[in-house]
């Protein structure tokens, strides 16, 4: 294990400037600069290329490797921030004073305690469950804790927004329409009464970012048949979860590694569990709501899990010396391999920049990390050397964040939890943001079906007709 919080700040320090010697060229103009609405664009399959909105608070640039909150690159926020503080630029915009970094951790500790949403969730079968489903469950028991949405059919505020979506094709309305869309946007409510919409709000945000993470070290122990362990206010973000998972104070060094892991998780773009949050954001549901959807959708395999199949393969290669055979059937097979290639990178994942020397570090100490780690790294280079430059495919975030998560004590099934964990961070800021602005989800779909089918009655109809 690294022994100095200064040798981690070094490490990442290291790896952002290997970043920098290999970025070429700007920003993406496809993707970044002002925007003005309609705006022309190739969409594939999945709405791949579709510009769904504008945002502020995070930029990928797929090409170059790069990945900004707010303007700052990852590498200076893990080696200068704590979580704390980059969940508070994602959420507020900028980084806090010292008085509003006091303020906020202040609020994190108030809202980590959620025993409601645990006596509730605990009495599901939670140890027979996916944990991401008991997380799922446990962010709609936090929706019951602290919204009265589910007691109250009351759609305050709908009556002042957009509700449908007729501005936006009125070639279905003519005459009445328009000749061309006209772009509406009407700011979603954020008071009532004078006060912040909890519902909807930023308050709202601060009780997910805190509560899911009391909940997925819950789930955790739960499963292993222990009881859940109360936060300590007397830690930080990373230490508290490391300690109600774990039981036990983690080291300085392991609480930063922690730290580390949260900040490069915290948001990715316009991925599809961000997608699905806004979306449902969008019809005015709830926070609450915004943020299940993001966890459903981390759920899919193609989304969320892929450090999980990471390790399993890893343990089927058994070690390192077995790398090149064990490749070269893949190849032949043309099977893909977990851990490398990205939809938006064609270089490095920054974030496995920063994870793969603090994995190597970890690794060092540790037998069994030791040895799953010298299996990755002949991996690593037999793939990249093979298709590296030829496809574009590098490892991404997922390669190396099983290794560290396990030299942390976080177990195999509580890795895609811990991802949800620090992602709720991005989630929220991006519901807060949209709905600044809120403009209803409405995609079409081209049909493809028959529009001249004839109507045959049951008692006419068999396989020929």
């Amino acid at each position: 294990m690294i022994k100095t919080l200064a040798r981690v700040t070094d490490i990442v320090l290291k790896a952002g400037a290997a970043a920098q010697k290999e970025i070429k060229g700007g920003l993406q103009p496809a993707f970044s600069g002002n925007v003005q609405w309609p705006v022309e664009c190739k969409v594939g399959p999945g709405l791949e290329g579709a510009i769904a909105c504008e945002s502020k608070v995070g930029y990928v640039n797929g090409s170059q490797g790069a990945l900004l909150y707010r303007g700052y690159t990852i590498f200076d926020l893990c080696a200068y921030a704590t979580f704390e503080e980059v969940a508070y630029l994602l959420t507020r915009g900028s980084l806090p004073t010292a008085t509003e970094l006091t303020t906020f951790k202040e609020q994190l500790n108030l809202f980590r305690s959620v025993p409601l949403t645990l006596r509730r969730l605990m009495s599901f079968p939670v140890e027979d469950m996916h944990a991401m489903a008991a997380l799922r469950l446990g962010t709609n028991l936090m929706r019951q804790e602290f919204t009265s949405r589910d007691l109250n059919p009351s759609r305050g505020g709908a009556r002042k927004v957009i509700g449908t979506d007729e501005d936006s094709i009125p070639m279905e309305t003519l005459p009445k329409g328009t000749p061309e869309a006209v772009y509406q946007f009407t700011r979603a409510p954020g008071a009532v009464n004078g006060e912040e919409d909890e519902q909807t709000g930023y308050r709202a945000a601060l009780h997910l970012l805190s509560g899911v993470s009391t909940i997925a070290a819950a789930i955790a122990r739960v499963k292993r048949g222990q009881m859940p362990i109360d936060p300590d206010p007397e830690l930080s973000f990373a230490a508290n979860y490391l300690y109600m998972l774990n039981g036990r104070r983690p080291t300085p060094v392991e609480e930063r590694i922690m730290d580390i892991s949260l900040i490069l998780h915290a948001d990715h773009g316009m991925n599809a569990s961000t997608f699905a949050a806004v979306v449902v954001a969008s019809t005015l549901s709830d926070m609450y709501a915004s943020v299940g959807a993001g966890v459903a959708a981390l759920t899919g395999p193609l989304h969320g899990g892929a450090n999980e199949d990471v390790m399993k393969m890893l343990d089927q290669i058994g070690d390192a010396a077995n790398v090149p055979q064990w490749f070269a059937a893949k190849q032949a097979r043309k099977e893909k391999i977990a851990g490398f290639g990205h939809r938006v990178y064609k270089t490095y994942d920054p974030r496995a920049r920063i994870l793969g020397p603090l994995a190597r570090e970890i690794a060092r100490d540790n037998p069994e990390t030791k040895r799953m780690y010298a299996t990755a790294a002949a991996l690593e280079k037999v793939v990249v050397t093979t298709l590296g430059k030829a496809k574009g495919i590098y490892p991404n975030v997922d390669f190396f964040s099983g290794l560290v998560y396990r030299a942390l004590g976080i177990p195999t099934e509580l890795f895609t939890p811990t991802f949800a964990v620090s992602r709720v961070a991005g989630w929220t800021a991006r519901v807060l943001e949209y709905l600044e602005h809120n403009r209803l989800f409405r995609p079409r779909a081209i049909y493809t079906g028959p529009t001249d089918c004839t109507f045959i009655p049951l008692n006419q109809r068999d396989r020929k007709s």
